[in-house]
Formats: C-alpha cells, structure tokens, sequence
C-alpha cells in the first residue's frame, strides 16, 4: 500500500514524502478479529439458549442446534444413561444414549437418536470420557481407534465427506456425564487447537445446565415416587360403583392431591378426594397424613360431615406442631370433599371443606353439578360442616375432582367447569374409564401446571331380592324364629352350606339386643358379594368386645361373632332399621 503528497513548507524547496504499508499483515488481522468476533457471538448465544429447561434432553438438542452449522456441519450428544433417569453416570464409556443429533443435512450415517452405544476404549469418546479432556481428532480416515468401534459405519462416515472430530466431555462437578460430538465435513476445514477450546467453552456452559436437569429429575423422580407411595395403588373390591380413576403429578413438582375409594360395611362405599395446600414433599407428606386419617376415621363408620369435623382438627394440630417463627410457611390447609353411597336405598351423603362441587351425571347425559353446602377449607377450626343428602339413580356418574383439573392460567374457573360440563355431556353409556380419558383430553393442557386427581364412579343398585328385613319381638324366644327364617332365606339364595355360622352369629346379635338394647329391633341380610348380617336396636349405646376370665359366665358372644366371620363392627345409625 502506499502513500504519496507533495510538500513545500517554509518556502523550501519542494519534494515528495511516500508511505508504504504492507496491507496483507492487516488483513489477516482483520480476518481474526472476525473470527474471534463470531466466536464471542456463538458464546454468546449459547449462554441464552442453552438451559431454557430443566430437561435433560432438551438441554443437550438446544446445544447441538446452536452449534450447528456456525461451528460444526453434524453435532450429536451422548449421555450415561443413568443421566436420563437423574441418577449418577457409570466411570466407562458403556451404555451411552444418544439423546441429540443435529446436522446441515438429514442423510448422514451417524448413529441415530435414541441408540445405545457402548464406545470401546480406542474411541476418542471413550477416552475423553475417562480422562476428562476433549479429543481433536483432525482426519477421521487415519484414526484407527475410532474406527475399530464400528468399521462398516466408520467407513460410511468417512465416504460421506465427514473428516474431523472434536469429542468433548459433559463434565460437571468433577463428574462426567457423557460426550459432545462436533463433526466436520468437506463444508469445513478440520478441526485447529484453537477450535478445540471454543467447543470445550460451548460444552462447559452447557454441562451445568446438564447437570442441574438431572439433579432436578432425581429430585422430581423421589418426590414423584413417595407421591404416588402414598396413594392408592388399586381398587378395593366392592359392587356397589364402577370406578375409574386418574391421577396425574404436576410436571413442575409433586403436589398434595390424591383420592380414595374405601368400602364400609353394609355394602356401601366412600369416595374421598383432597388437596393439600402447596407444592413439594411437604404437601406430599402431609397429604399421605391425611388420607390415613380419612382410613380411620373411615373404620369408625363417620357420616361426613362428623369426619371432616375431625379431619380439619387434624390439620389444627399438624399446623400448632409444625409452625415456627422461621417457617411460616409449614401452615397447611387443604381441602376434601367426602361421600358415602349406600347401593341398598340408593341414598348418597355428601360433606365438603373447601371444595369444588361434584358434577353428576345422569343416565339421560345431564350434567349437573351438585349444590352442597360450602364448608370451610380443613384447618380453620371453628366452622361445622353439613351434609347433603340425595337420592341417586342407577347408572348415574359421580365425578369427584381437584382445582388442577379445571382451573389454568389461561381460563377462569367457570370456563373450566364448563369444559368439564361438555366432556361429560351426552354420553351417558361410556364406562367411567373411557369418561376419564374423555375428560383429561379436553381439559388438560400439554404440561399441567397443578396436580390432578379425578375419581368417576357409576352407580349400581341392589336388587331387592338380594335384601332381606325383619322385625324381631324384644322376646328371648323370638330368636329361634329368627334362626329359622334366615336359613330359609339362605336356602333360596343357594348358600344353604353358610347356614351353620349364620344361625351362630345372629343367634348372639339378636340374643345381645333382645337383653341390652330397645325397641325396634331389626334384623337384616344382604347377598352381595359376600353374606352380610345386620342387627340393629334403638338404643345410644354401641356393644364392644372383651376377652371374658375363666370364670366368667357370659361375654363370649361377640368374641364367637368375630371367629365366625370374616369382619365385623358397629355403627351408629340416625334410626333404627
């Protein structure tokens, strides 16, 4: 490059001043100034985009498109397979998933996403793994090593026009997690040592927001499980509901819904479904806390109303426990809504704290929902809750519910409801499963934000002639009568070989109400699954079985009633049967 001015300064003589530069020394200056520029940009972005989620495949493909084609023509990754469940990598080079392949084309002969591959120890991929350092390996058709892991595959790699490789480990607080591929093709130059450590510097980033992804889906997986511990893991058996049933964690972290199906005595059943207030194993504990209470207080044969009572004094008492100044936040509250369905007089008792009201489906398709009264959230205190009670037909679906199923952020409550309303609509022959399914497909977004427990159950009646009453005289010598027409009724229902035990059992019970209860006595058979036998009295107080001395004369009874059956206990009824 050069120069050239006159000069005549001060009235001297003139002359010519030339300046020569030599511009190729400035061009290649210039030239890596560019590159180092692209390179701060690629950083640059890769800081942004990569680690959007806390997903560990997502992360890994987020790092291969960002790198693709700006500084590798193909990038695939690898991950220790234990990484994809949240668990700690294997120390060798076995048992790698491909989670991403990212390419300028689609057609190359790399191993395909998915496959599970065990790198020999020639490979650069498995060294890199071991040691920890990145491989350069700058012409892949004189790597012997690399191509022993699979010689017909390498050749087709190499035939393709892919010649250069950088095989950079995932590593992140002193563990490595896998490897990052970045191939080049004849789009390229190979691969330079300068090169080497911006493709170090890309997976770095890149490993964090790996490795927060896999602690995270460890976390989430250990939650997910005590969750899912704590619920139910099948159906009781009874005949009274066809039941079906979802339940569905939030993908942001465990919750404290959950539902129940529990069978009572006289062949009816209850149907729970709760929501613990909150987020995370706390609300996860706390919601297994509860439903073991329901249990209980279940086997004392509640009405629903008196069990949410105790209920929310339990949650008084796990707030008093756990709550301190430097954790205010232990406060729990929930919400519960609790029914009892009797398939005998087709009669269901509803109470609910807090709680979304049921929609009932008719066997016409309508749907309502129900008008209970609205009691407090459990954890108040103070506040009694009422019952409702309504006669249901046979063939009708109760559909119990929690907030996450139809409240989102993009919907109000109502619109929610009304959405539900739709799915249930019209279709009164599909069973409670397929109605599950119906209901979740319309309602549920792609990643649920909330936990979601949903419980469908149709109703089923007993036929009368499965049903026997009597009204038994307050007289001692009324039990033989009684003896003999219960083996009568056995006879024609074909369980004649139960007669033996029965006479035993209800020779006691009414033998036990004739001397220590009032009038009206009953006495009551079901046939449903197994042969139920009732006696009931009009008197407040509730028999109770003890173990008598050897002396004693009588308070045997009851002890012979639960040798000879299978289960057995009282309850408080509001009348005499």
């Amino acid at each position: 490059m050069v120069n050239q001015r006159l000069t005549d300064c001060g009235g001297g003589p003139r002359g010519t001043v030339v300046t020569l530069r030599d511009s190729t020394e400035l061009q290649a200056v210039s030239g890596r100034a560019e590159i180092t520029g692209e390179r701060l940009k690629l950083l640059y972005d890769a800081g942004l985009g990569i680690g959007t989620t806390l997903d560990v495949v997502q992360t890994a493909d987020e790092l291969a498109r960002i790198t693709v084609p700006r500084f590798a023509d193909f990038v695939t990754v690898d991950l220790a397979d234990a990484v994809l469940h949240g668990e700690e990598p294997a120390t060798t080079a076995k048992g790698m998933r491909r989670v991403a392949v990212c390419g300028i084309r689609d057609d190359q002969p790399l191993y395909e996403k998915g496959r599970l591959i065990d790198f020999l120890p020639s490979t650069p991929q498995a060294r890199g793994y071991g040691t920890g350092r990145s491989e350069l390996v700058a012409d892949l058709s004189t790597a012997t090593g690399w191509q022993l892991q699979d010689p017909e595959r390498t050749e087709q790699i190499v035939d393709y026009g892919i010649h250069s490789l950088i095989a950079a480990p995932i590593q992140a607080r002193g563990v490595v997690l896998g490897t990052v591929n970045f191939w080049r093709s004849e789009e390229h130059d190979p691969f330079d040592q300068e090169e080497l450590s911006l493709a170090e510097e890309l997976v770095a980033r890149a490993a964090v927001s790996i490795d927060n992804a896999r602690r995270y889906t460890r976390e989430h997986a250990l939650a997910v499980t005590l969750q899912r511990s704590l619920l139910p893991r099948g159906l009781p058996e009874q005949s009274a509901l066809d039941v079906g049933y979802r339940y569905l964690p939030a993908q942001s972290g465990v919750s404290g819904d959950w539902f129940d199906v529990i069978p009572l005595p006289g062949s009816r059943v209850a149907l729970v479904v709760g929501d613990v207030v909150g987020h995370g194993l706390h609300a996860a504990a706390t919601m297994g806390r509860l439903r073991t209470a329901v249990h209980n207080f279940a086997t004392l044969d509640l009405p629903p109303d008196e069990l949410l009572s105790h209920l929310d004094d339990v949650v008084g008492r796990i707030d008093q426990d756990e709550t301190c100044p430097d954790n205010p936040a232990a406060v729990v509250g929930a919400t519960c809504l609790y029914a009892i369905y009797d398939p005998t007089t087709r009669r269901c008792t509803m109470a609910r704290a807090g709680h979304l009201a049921p929609a009932l489906v008719r066997p016409d398709g309508d749907v309502t929902f129900l008008d209970l009264p609205p009691g407090p959230p459990l954890g108040l205190g103070g506040m009694p809750f009422q019952a409702a009670e309504l006669d249901i037909d046979e063939g009708s679906q109760l559909v119990l519910y929690t907030d996450g199923l139809i409240e989102d952020r993009t919907r109000d409550l109502d619109e929610g409801m009304e959405l539900l309303r739709n799915a249930l609509a019209g279709r009164p022959e599909r069973t409670p499963e397929e109605s599950c399914r119906a209901v979740l497909a319309s309602l549920l977004p792609e990643r649920p934000t909330d936990d979601v427990a949903l419980l469908i159950a149709r109703t089923h009646v007993l036929p009368p002639d499965r049903i026997a009453e009597w009204d038994v005289p307050p007289d001692p010598a009324a039990v033989a009568g009684v003896r003999a027409a219960a083996t009568d009724k056995l006879d024609e229902w074909g369980l004649s070989e139960l007669g033996f035990s029965t006479e035993l059992v209800l020779s006691e019970l009414v033998t036990n109400a004739v001397r220590y209860g009032c009038e009206p006595i009953r006495m009551r058979l079901i046939h449903d699954r197994t042969l139920i036998c009732e006696v009931a009295d009009g008197s407040s107080t509730s028999p109770h079985l003890r173990y008598a001395a050897t002396t004693d004369e009588g308070g045997r009874g009851l002890f012979l009633v639960s040798q000879l059956t299978e289960r057995w206990g009282t309850r408080y009824t509001p009348r005499a049967r």
